[in-house]
């Protein structure tokens, strides 16, 4: 794609006179980033697949060894497997003409018994970032695909769409890099912190916050915000002010921000070191979270209630001919429900959703009440156009002993039911 603004053209005409890799950047790369392998047979015969030596020992047990021809530290493979493709991306970290660059490399290694090692390395994106934390990115053409490593590595390293997938986490950094002095500034020491070059340049370039953050040693915080695309620092930024005040070290950022939240919910004073400042983050957050379920299942208890106050008077219209009904074996005695309120207790004992899914609202569905020494046995569901038992259900639905004790009762009982159906 060509350079759409003025800053884009001069990091494209910039790139032209970049310097390509070195040999030792290279050498750097595949000597940290790749395992090197020997393989053993059963005959204790060794094969080197960095330079092709051989040689047998049959005492050596271990799983590394060093190859006496070059020299090099080996990790012992005994499996069949013939032919090891390994890839790896490696980052250079550069700083031209006033500009800090972020060179990402895909290396690629073919080794197999019997064949000289072959490998290939080519720079596939470069994120170019100015002191005010304004970049743009070059990279080489991707299919489209839902593989990672495909490149049309035949292809220019051009201006791109600013994209996730140019945001490479390599699995190494060369270590002598060149930084901006803007950079250093801003706190930055060396450590990336399990972040990309590029989040974390861009940003204690861009986010005054995010370098407080880096300086202050709060890197679960920075992390956190820098990953999390939905999570505002400044929402939490007094609470955060409170934390460095006292020294507070967050251990985990997400939990922390969650807590933080709770707090809020339950109207806690989140500028209060007692508050945000735990001894035992996991255990203040559980604490609060348990407070927050509590404070709702009370609120949801409240709404229901008067949910039910204005649902009985039609359910009474709909169901006042058979209140009353009640019948007993002497050992279980079962009795209709005769308002709203009643199905959502028996729905709250019974952790049963008689009361949620409106089954008082049925006009063809009576609901009844098994007890036994006045504590709840089953709910029991009657339908009034086949004046049978529909389902009988104990604690979270799930059947008694006394079940089929619950429907011959139920059964024997049905003629009252029906007359009183058809009064």
């Amino acid at each position: 794609m060509k350079p759409r603004n003025k800053f884009q053209k001069q990091v494209a005409e910039l790139a032209i006179q970049l310097p390509t890799i070195t040999d030792k950047q290279s050498q750097w790369a595949y000597t940290h980033l790749f395992e090197h392998i020997a393989k053993r047979n059963m005959k204790g015969e060794h094969t080197c697949l960095e330079c092709g030596h051989q040689w047998t020992d049959t005492r050596h047990k271990g799983k590394t060894t060093i190859c006496p021809h070059c020299g090099t530290k080996l990790t012992i493979h005994t499996e069949r497997q013939r032919v090891f493709k390994d890839i790896a991306y490696y980052c250079v970290l550069t700083t031209f003409k006033g500009y800090q660059v972020i060179r990402y490399f895909y290396m690629e290694v073919y080794r197999k018994q019997g064949q000289p090692i072959r490998r290939f390395c080519s720079e596939v994106v470069e994120r170019w970032m100015a002191p005010n934390g304004k970049s743009a990115v070059l990279a080489r053409l991707r299919p489209m695909s839902c593989w990672y490593d495909t490149w049309q590595f035949g292809s220019k390293l051009e201006i791109r769409p600013d994209k996730l997938l140019y945001d490479i986490l390599p699995h190494g950094i060369y270590p002598r890099y060149g930084v901006m002095k803007d950079i250093r500034r801003n706190g930055f020491k060396g450590a990336f912190h399990d972040l990309t070059p590029f989040e974390l340049f861009h940003s204690i370039l861009t986010d005054n916050k995010a370098e407080t953050l880096l300086k202050s040693g709060q890197i679960s915080l920075l992390r956190h915000f820098i990953r999390d695309r939905y999570a505002k620092i400044d929402k939490y930024w007094a609470s955060i002010r409170i934390c460095l005040r006292n020294g507070y070290q967050v251990e985990d950022g997400n939990l922390w921000c969650d807590m933080i939240d709770t707090l809020a919910t339950l109207d806690k004073d989140t500028r209060s070191p007692k508050y945000v400042c735990p001894n035992d983050l996991r255990a203040a957050h559980d604490h609060y979270q348990a407070k927050r379920r509590a404070m709702k299942e009370r609120e949801n208890i409240i709404k229901k209630r008067k949910e039910a106050m204005e649902a009985e008077q039609a359910y009474k219209q709909l169901k006042a001919k058979f209140f009353g009904i009640e019948f007993t074996d002497g050992i279980i005695r079962i009795h209709i429900l005769e308002s709203v309120q009643e199905h959502l207790e028996e729905g709250t004992a019974m952790h049963h959703c008689v009361y949620d899914a409106h089954y008082y609202s049925k006009p063809q569905s009576l609901i009844f009440s098994a007890t036994k020494d006045g504590e709840r046995i089953e709910t029991i569901e009657v339908s009034l156009e086949t004046m049978k038992v529909v389902q009988s259900r104990g604690v979270c639905n799930k059947n008694t002993e006394y079940h089929e004790q619950i429907l011959a009762l139920m059964q024997k009982n049905m003629r009252m039911i029906a007359q009183r159906a058809t009064a």
